[in-house]
């Protein structure tokens, strides 16, 4: 593939160092700046200029979740003969495009057309998965990443049991992906823990799964790097199991277990006969001695 004179000239613009006169400029590309702990991740929902009403219908219910431009995430929303009912998600590293996955919306039902009762806006879901794809296909694996970056929310440290009210669930299955909205509710169940209910409050989709455009193993690698200023520091004669216990090992000279004084519980005690046989002992080290 060519590439026009006019479009290296803009790439060079692009790549240039901008050098800041002012200095809401310079903290402005300081914000910009690569950092230890990632910010949390901003997403841009686009429409096509031939959208169709339900392209324009599942844009406007996904940003009822994700209402985040230093955009990492986008979603493309288009609609034609070839690909009708289009969407396509994907995310940015380092402002360039790293994944980018296009799905077919084959069934739509909005949050409208659900009555039943809404979780606040920017409410933390919880996000299950369910089949095997997700785990064994390479598409379906970072289709799955990239769902979770999606609707993940901030990063918070602490969660009470009645923030939790709110489940994103994707189900892949025979080339189609599932997605249905849950609201949690907590019943009363004569205990301390309560009875769990899931009430469908939308939106739901079934998707099917078109072309994808991945990064490299490198590139998608170099993307997930952790910062060395963030990774823990080994500590000596220290491990860990499956299970998080930590074991230590004690390093300590050695010792002569003989002069060690064992014999203050009666159930130590030497018997008479022990006596004897120690008594004839010492009695034939002193003869040898003189």
């Amino acid at each position: 593939m060519c590439i026009g004179w006019t479009e290296v000239v803009a790439m060079d613009i692009l790549d240039r160092v901008i050098k800041p006169k002012t200095k809401r400029a310079k903290r402005f590309l300081e914000k910009r700046e690569p950092k230890l702990s990632e910010n949390n991740k901003n997403a841009m929902l686009i429409k096509g200029g031939n959208a169709n009403a339900t392209v324009t219908q599942v844009l406007k219910d996904v940003e009822f979740f994700s209402k985040k431009s230093d955009c990492s995430l986008f979603m493309f929303g288009s609609h034609n003969k070839k690909r009708p009912n289009n969407l396509v998600i994907g995310r940015m590293y380092d402002y360039h495009v790293l994944d980018m996955i296009e799905l077919g919306i084959e069934k739509f039902v909005s949050l409208k057309d659900i009555k039943n009762s809404k979780c606040p806006e920017g409410t933390k879901p919880m996000i299950i998965f369910a089949g095997d794809d997700f785990d064994t296909t390479e598409d379906y694996k970072r289709l799955k990443s990239l769902l979770i970056d999606f609707f993940r929310g901030p990063t918070v440290a602490n969660i009470r049991l009645a923030g939790l009210e709110y489940v994103l669930h994707f189900t892949a299955l025979k080339g189609k992906v599932y997605f249905r909205s849950y609201k949690l509710l907590l019943k009363k169940s004569g205990c301390r823990t309560p009875r769990i209910e899931l009430e469908e409050m939308g939106p739901s989709l079934d998707m099917v799964l078109r072309r994808t455009h991945l990064a490299s193993d490198d590139l998608y690698k170099l993307s997930m790097k952790m910062p060395k200023a963030l990774k823990p520091k080994k500590k000596k004669n220290m491990s860990h199991d499956t299970f998080g216990t930590t074991y230590g090992r004690i390093h300590m000279q050695k010792q002569d277990l003989s002069k060690l004084q064992t014999r203050k519980m009666k159930g130590l005690k030497k018997r008479p006969a022990e006596r004897i046989t120690d008594d004839q002992e010492k009695k034939s080290k002193r003869i040898k001695k003189n």
